[in-house]
């Protein structure tokens, strides 16, 4: 279990002693309310309830299901390398092992479709953006685009620069380069 899973679990865990009612029951409340957004399930928990930002926000994504904490890490990676995009997984799994060598502070926090790398911040995130090719997102500021090494541009605001991966032959010493850049400027 990562640390978002370890602090996540935790809070729920204090839940009771904190807001003096279980998750299930804070989902039973905002089930009865209706609400559909975020901001409202957050905003009804603090003024109705009294309860802390922190928790409303793990309320909020536990009731809408939008969260990584509400599904299995696994099954969310699994499900970025069904189908058309099996033939990446070889490519996410080479990138994988070469980044867990960076370090124990190496933090793998899966979303819907990609899987965000962290240490104190985030500093690049793994995307299989299509059927044949694994986009590397690096937080490289300052470093110009060169190569294989381009500018994110609009592909993604949380990184500077984007390396399009088709094969795990092409995770190789460049990359391994540019992500110990990004991990140490983290």
């Amino acid at each position: 279990m990562g640390k978002v899973e370890d602090q996540t679990a935790s809070m729920i865990a204090n839940m009771p002693e904190k807001t003096g009612k279980a998750m299930e029951d804070w989902l039973k409340i905002v089930t009865k309310a209706k609400l559909t957004k975020h901001g409202e399930i957050v905003a009804m928990l603090k003024s109705e309830h009294g309860m802390g930002h922190g928790f409303a926000n793990l309320v909020a994504h536990k009731a809408l299901a939008s969260d990584a904490g509400s599904h299995d890490g696994e099954d969310l990676l699994a499900a970025q390398y069904a189908g058309a995009k099996a033939g990446l997984k070889p490519v996410y799994d080479k990138l994988a092992k070469m980044i867990e060598g960076f370090g124990k502070d190496v933090e793998f926090a899966p979303k819907k479709a990609y899987m965000s790398l962290r240490r104190s911040k985030q500093f690049g995130l793994i995307q299989p953006s299509t059927a044949t090719r694994l986009d590397l997102g690096l937080n490289l500021k300052g470093v110009a685009p060169a190569g294989r090494l381009e500018a994110a541009g609009s592909w993604n605001a949380m990184c500077t620069h984007r390396v399009k991966l088709a094969s795990a032959a092409d995770v190789d010493a460049e990359v391994k380069a540019w992500l110990e850049q990004a991990y140490d400027a983290a």
